[in-house]
């Protein structure tokens, strides 16, 4: 038998709650955003995924924390997953729900205190204020509140907090791409966009190793017998820079050249490092293939290149099925006079890994926030109450599978 359709929280009422709870919002923020948790201060982040653990454990979630492998001689700290079934069976309709967010900042040790949590006006200042301590504690908040309610229509939901966003998520994105798995929907918690827009893509990103032989000889004395690797990466950065008038949607970047050992000696060998950001995967591949084909006619003679994909993060791709979260999440925000917008960014964040992993994905869930990664970092105060109570009207909206809610701008 099926489990009987409960009405899910009314937005107006989630509203409510979320006003009534800013002040614990504030005082939770402030607290994170206190603790010093650099991408490479483990004991700090570890600080906050306690923190973080304890806030869910008290909501009946099932919490652990998981110790990703170091990644080269740097460990990071631990990722937190929290898990919390509902009423429902995805027989029944249930959905499943993951909530990601991330606990590290790009801030030294120390920032903290030479920068402590401030309150001017309707603004919030501090290290990681914005991204993504806001977020990360919108997102308790919203689960919070949907407890009040005693709302449990879903399959299951899902709370990810990772430990090394801010450099890529090289330790922990194993253990994301883990918890997408069988996911129906994901909601990622970074801030909004400074004009309020949620990000509906984001580019991905692929790394790739030139290599170019030469052959060395005497640079006085028979340079002739030489073939210059330097002067054919040269020829390659000019070409690979010219691929950037090909696509709308690719960028090719050399960011390093490095080549030769000796004035005196014609360059045997170069190297080049290359960025390829695509809002789509078919973007990248054709990038790719053009970097091959480039690199298979080097432009001096004597000289060979080989080329390396070093890494992929895949893109948040701006789907249909992402289109119809956005469709939900508009409807929501209309019924508290917010205006809702899209927007795509060529950033990256661990949406990228969980979209790559097949499941729809909506981010910029948080607050309003900007000045991220600077000592201006900001979050708008203001925006609090609305975004938690869309945040939590939409896993409500989302935990079983509903008739589809009507375009807003139709």
């Amino acid at each position: 038998m099926s489990a009987p359709v409960r009405q899910r929280p009314r937005t107006a009422a989630l509203l409510t709650l979320a006003r009534a709870h800013q002040p614990r919002y504030l005082k939770e923020l402030a607290e994170l955003v206190a603790i010093d948790s650099g991408s490479y201060s483990p004991a700090g982040v570890n600080r906050v995924g306690e923190i973080v653990g304890d806030r869910l454990r008290n909501l009946g979630f099932d919490t652990r924390r998981l110790s990703p492998p170091p990644v080269g001689a740097r460990a990071t700290g631990d990722l937190v997953v929290a898990r919390k079934k509902g009423s429902l069976s995805v027989e029944d309709g249930g959905r499943r729900i993951l909530l990601a967010a991330h606990m590290d900042t790009v801030f030294e040790d120390g920032t903290a205190a030479e920068r402590p949590f401030a309150l001017a006006g309707s603004h919030a200042h501090g290290p990681g204020v914005s991204d993504d301590k806001g977020g990360l504690v919108a997102g308790l908040t919203a689960l919070r509140i949907l407890e009040e309610t005693g709302f449990q229509e879903y399959a299951e939901l899902v709370f990810l907090a990772v430990p090394d966003e801010e450099i890529g998520s090289p330790a922990s994105r194993p253990l994301t791409e883990k918890a997408a798995h069988g996911m129906h929907y994901a909601l990622a918690l970074e801030c909004a966009r400074e004009n309020g827009d949620i990000v509906i893509a984001r580019k991905g990103i692929a790394d790739f190793r030139l290599t170019v032989t030469g052959r060395a000889a005497h640079a006085g004395i028979e340079p002739e017998r030489g073939a210059n690797a330097a002067l054919a990466a040269a020829h390659l950065t000019v070409a690979l820079q010219g691929l950037n008038s090909h696509w709308d949607d690719v960028t090719v970047n050399v960011g390093m050249v490095h080549a030769g050992t000796r004035i005196n000696i014609v360059c045997p060998e170069a190297e080049l490092h290359v960025e390829v950001r695509s809002a789509t995967t078919r973007g990248i591949r054709q990038a790719r293939r053009a970097i091959e084909e480039l690199a298979a006619h080097p432009a001096v003679a004597g000289t060979t290149v080989r080329v390396e994909q070093l890494d992929l993060c895949p893109p948040m791709e701006d789907t249909d099925a992402s289109r119809r979260l956005l469709r939900t999440a508009q409807s929501i925000g209309a019924e508290m006079g917010l205006s809702i917008g899209a927007a795509a960014t060529g950033g990256v964040g661990d949406a990228n890994l969980i979209a790559g992993a097949g499941v729809p994905v909506l981010d910029g869930l948080g607050p309003v926030g900007g000045g991220d990664h600077s000592p201006q970092e900001w979050l708008d105060t203001t925006t609090v109450a609305p975004r938690v109570a869309l945040l939590a009207s939409l896993i409500a909206e989302l935990g079983r599978e509903q008739p589809r809610r009507p375009d807003p701008a139709a």
